[in-house]
């Protein structure tokens, strides 16, 4: 049959079935709340972790660069040394001018000093303090020497020259000082000893800094580590870059910490998960086995095998790995997703709105690609199946199709399918394929997002360079957990349908219960009477009985033919025999004692069934013989098989006995025939049936099936239901049914020479 395109079914109940599922799982509540517990612990753990790692990114930052604090406090107090009050105070008193009269005099005498420098020095003298101290150091050399001799100041010798130097330094612009050289003795009485973070800079060491950092701009970073190595070692101690190892340790091990519980989180998640979905699973299929040997035959006769045989495998299946995927997930994920969110807005208000506005924006034009593409996907699966139906039929009615040079216009429609499913699954897979492009875009976009107002933010020192890092990684958190809620949420839609489907089943109502039936017959003991009293039956959705007053008496060792048209009701009263279905007005008697006093096993016991369907399983030729037998010699087996007929054929096959054979081997049909009627001989049964047993056989094997059945049936009482009634003329009473009811019955001569129904039904077989 062709293949129809799948589909994910949705549940009639949703909410019922879940609820229905959920209280089948009340024996593994402890590890599925464990399971859950430990999701949602592990989400938490995972949004803790981008803040830490924000705090690490800060530490590590800060021992990249050097303490900019620590500069700008050393050159505060520098400059506040040099400042113009400050140096006016001091200058006078490190100076030590000589301006008394006999010096005065000594300079205006001296010869070696030009008219107009002498004047020039009369001049000066006669302005302000204020002016010669501005002034000053305009003078001829020779009258400053004479003026500044070298004198100590606070037990330092100050050397004429370092006096000049000084007077030129109070006389440089305060903004503009560059290129600067400080005398050491005049930096050992301007410059006190300060002490920044516990390190003591020497005035030595603070007219070094000051030389050094009058040669660049202060403001470029880069002169600056350039120059940080030529500095003193105390300013290079005070100011250099220092990484707090014992702060990054300590994040560090956090954070490792906070992974390996998060790790053994997931795992013990993992498992608990695991043993649940598959301990269910397991404990749906047992109770599914169970189910099937409750079950009436009528079930089956409405219910599709392939329905039922889904059931006990996909739908479980299903339920399985939804219970091992999706309920920790949609917990993890909506755990992560409100964590997240909260965290964002914790750390940052407006980063948050940029990552959720930057995400949603992706997500949004993600979705409307998702419901143009659904319509697609639709399409192929329904192409696709058009065009594997039209496969099937060809591939197996190839041979009319050459015969009837159909090839040209089967060759046509599969082309025409052919395309359809080609458009339809360019169309579904381009855009399905625009998936994670757009994944990737919405993640990418996010981070450009975050990125560019951070760096605007860090720029007004409002957040610092960690707190990016961690939005970063916020926004890889915010965008998985949605596609995994998505994804959670139509699996869950699967599960509730795959659940739905398993309860229905396991709620079937099942066959009568017989704990009340004490009554036993022993099959070695039973004598082989069996009486139908006013039997009648309908099927479940009949208005019509399909067997109406039927009565029948069969003697001990009897064989029992009952023949009719289809559908005429002769399996029925079979089924009803064997108690697969229980009648509903009349009795069925084995020896004066009622079916309805005998248990279903008890009944089933006492018959051996050979069936037109023939069935084989994997296994060796004696253990389909035995089946579900114990104890049975070899000399029995090879005795059966040489009754039936059986010996030749085993003895051709590579290991006889011993050969493997399933349904699938080169086994025909008559043989397959042959070696369930010799499983039916191994089984030492009082009553016996054969349904058909020859109908799928030809013209010389029906002869050795004959035969066989022959044998199979001497001593026993039999049943042979048969439309060739060629095989039923030996049989000691011949039951011709016709709807539902016995019409006639005989052996065949009696039935012959009656000329009526039974004697149509056979002439029939001989006419063209």
């Amino acid at each position: 049959m062709p293949r129809r395109p799948m589909k994910i079914e949705k549940a009639k109940d949703f909410k019922g079935s879940l609820f229905r599922l959920f209280k089948e799982l009340k024996p593994f509540r402890f590890l599925i709340t464990l399971g859950l517990i430990l999701a949602a612990l592990g989400s938490v753990l995972a949004i803790m972790a981008p803040n830490k790692l924000s705090a690490l990114v800060d530490k590590i930052s800060a021992g990249l660069v050097i303490n900019t604090q620590n500069l700008e406090t050393l050159t505060t107090k520098v400059t506040e040394n040099m400042d113009p009050e400050t140096m006016g105070k001091i200058i006078p008193q490190i100076l030590n001018m000589d301006l008394t009269e006999a010096n005065i005099e000594k300079i205006m005498g001296s010869t070696d000093i030009e008219q107009s420098e002498k004047e020039k020095f009369i001049n000066l003298l006669n302005g302000s303090q204020e002016e010669i101290f501005k002034n000053i150091n305009t003078l001829d050399s020779k009258i400053l020497a004479m003026l500044l001799p070298a004198s100590e100041y606070k037990g330092v010798l100050i050397t004429t020259e370092d006096k000049i130097t000084l007077l030129n330094l109070s006389t440089l612009d305060r903004d503009h000082l560059t290129n600067i050289t400080i005398p050491e003795a005049i930096a050992q009485v301007i410059f006190p000893d300060i002490t920044i973070d516990g390190v003591t800079i020497t005035g030595l060491e603070q007219s070094q800094f000051i030389s050094l950092m009058s040669t660049i701009k202060t403001s470029d970073a880069t002169q600056v580590y350039q120059k940080l190595d030529t500095m003193p070692k105390s300013i290079q101690k005070m100011v250099e870059p220092v990484f707090d190892m014992k702060g990054i340790k300590n994040i560090v091990l956090f954070l490792v910490g906070l992974y390996l519980i998060s790790a053994l989180f997931n795992y013990i998640e993992a498992i608990s998960m695991t043993v649940v979905s598959n301990n269910f699973a397991k404990s749906l299929r047992r109770k599914i086995a169970l189910k099937i040997n409750k079950l009436p035959l009528k079930y089956f006769d409405q219910n599709q095998t392939g329905d039922i045989l889904s059931r006990v495998t996909n739908d479980v299946d299903m339920i399985a790995q939804s219970m091992n995927q999706s309920f920790s997930t949609l917990v993890s994920a909506i755990t992560l997703f409100i964590g997240t969110v909260i965290m964002m807005f914790v750390t940052n208000w407006l980063m948050a709105l940029t990552a959720i506005g930057a995400s949603l924006i992706g997500f949004i034009f993600m979705f409307k690609v998702l419901s143009k593409s659904q319509k697609y996907f639709i399409k192929r699966q329904k192409y696709l199946g058009d065009l594997n139906a039209h496969i099937e039929e060809i591939y197996s009615g190839l041979n009319v199709i050459k015969v009837y040079n159909g090839q040209k216009m089967a060759n046509q429609e599969f082309d025409t399918l052919n395309e359809k499913v080609y458009n339809a699954n360019r169309k579904s897979q381009f855009l399905s394929g625009l998936m994670m492009p757009m994944m990737n875009f919405i993640g990418n976009f996010g981070y450009v997002a975050v990125c560019i107002v951070g760096a605007l933010l860090t720029m007004n020192d409002v957040i610092s360079f960690g707190v990016i890092i961690a939005f970063m990684t916020y926004v890889r958190l915010f965008t998985s957990p949605l596609s995994q809620i998505g994804q959670a949420m139509t699996s869950l839609q699967s599960t509730a349908a795959a659940s739905e489907r398993v309860f229905e089943f396991i709620d079937e109502a099942e066959m009568p219960k017989e704990e009340n039936i004490t009554k036993v017959l022993d099959k070695s003991k039973v004598k082989g009477d069996i009486e139908f009293q006013n039997v009648e039956f309908t099927y479940a959705g009949n208005t019509k009985p399909t067997i109406k007053n039927f009565s029948a008496k069969v003697k001990a060792g009897q064989k029992i033919a009952i023949v009719g048209p289809t559908g005429a009701g002769k399996t029925t009263m079979v089924n009803l025999l064997m108690k697969f279905y229980d009648i509903n007005k009349g009795d069925i008697k084995i020896d004066g004692i009622s079916t309805k006093e005998l248990t279903r096993a008890n009944v089933h016991s006492l018959f051996t069934m050979v069936l037109q369907d023939t069935w084989l399983f994997d296994g060796t030729v004696k253990e389909n013989i035995i089946y579900n037998r114990e104890n049975i010699p070899d000399a029995k087996v090879k005795e059966v098989c040489e009754i039936v007929g059986l010996d030749h054929f085993i003895k051709t096959l590579p290991h006889g006995y011993n050969s493997l054979i399933n349904e699938n081997d080169n086994v025909s049909a008559g043989q397959r025939q042959l070696l369930t009627i010799a499983r039916g001989m191994i089984e030492d049964s009082p009553f016996l049936i054969l349904d058909e047993a020859t109908s799928n056989v030809d013209t010389r094997t029906e002869e050795l099936v004959q035969k066989a059945m022959d044998k199979l049936t001497y001593g026993r009482t039999s049943f042979i239901i048969a439309h060739r009634l060629s095989t039923i003329k030996n049989a000691d009473l011949i039951l011709v049914m016709q709807d539902g009811n016995i019409v006639e019955q005989g052996n065949h001569e009696e039935l012959m020479q009656k000329n009526g129904f039974y004697a149509e039904l056979y002439n029939s077989q001989f006419q063209l």
